[in-house]
């Protein structure tokens, strides 16, 4: 199956693209990973990310696009795959539906993972991160037994800035406005498929799991 998925920040994409992938026996592709070996290995593609990435400037999306080819033409992508945070927007949509049918292929499903926005707000404010072991805990649902101290190390915790309520909000506006029309646009195309992404991991990855059986059915 050939899969996209998508979902705002803090409805865990990146857990239950593992274990779709895994699921399906296809490779989860995501942008940041193709713009890391790109980079990495100094292919010609990489050196140019690079260049926007230094400056702290978008990816261009031909650049980008032209990533995606090249990873979803390799072999263990022959069968399928997942594309995790791409495409981010109607106009990257629309080119990648262009070169996939150049390619003689196309989407099976659009998968969303569906939170409304006090879900993420109360998932990702929550989070603590300890300043000596970098380990990750939340105020609700991963307490420490002494509130602002590590149950690892005993080190401090502190909030990072990408945590606080007020960009986590920005953030959510950014996906409202940029990524969330794309779900209209697949919705038209009839492949789009909706997971409540509320609940333990196990369950959402329960839901999704069951919807990938009612589209292969």
């Amino acid at each position: 199956m050939r899969i996209v998925l998508v979902g705002p920040p803090g409805a865990g994409k990146g857990t239950q693209a593992e274990f779709i992938a895994a699921h399906l026996s296809i490779p989860k592709i995501s942008t940041g990973d193709i713009f890391r070996k790109n980079v990495s290995q100094g292919t010609p593609l990489g050196a140019e990310a690079k260049k926007y990435m230094d400056a702290g400037d978008l990816v261009p999306d031909e650049i980008t696009i032209a990533m995606v080819k090249d990873r979803i033409s390799e072999p263990d992508a022959e069968n399928g795959y997942l594309l995790d945070g791409f495409p981010r927007n109607v106009a990257q949509a629309k080119v990648l539906d262009a070169m996939l049918d150049e390619m003689g292929s196309g989407l099976d499903m659009v998968m969303e993972l569906v939170v409304d926005d006090e879900e993420v707000v109360r998932r990702l404010a929550g989070r603590r991160t300890c300043r000596d072991c970098g380990q990750i805990w939340h105020v609700e649902f991963d307490p420490t037994t002494v509130e602002d101290v590590c149950d690892r190390c005993s080190g401090a915790l502190f909030q990072r800035d990408d945590d606080k309520e007020s960009t986590i909000r920005h953030r959510l506006e950014v996906y409202n406005e940029q990524t969330a029309p794309i779900v209209d646009y697949y919705a038209d195309r009839s492949i789009l498929v909706g997971v409540d992404a509320t609940g333990t991991v196990e369950d959402v990855t329960e839901r999704a799991i069951a919807a990938l059986h009612r589209m292969e059915s």
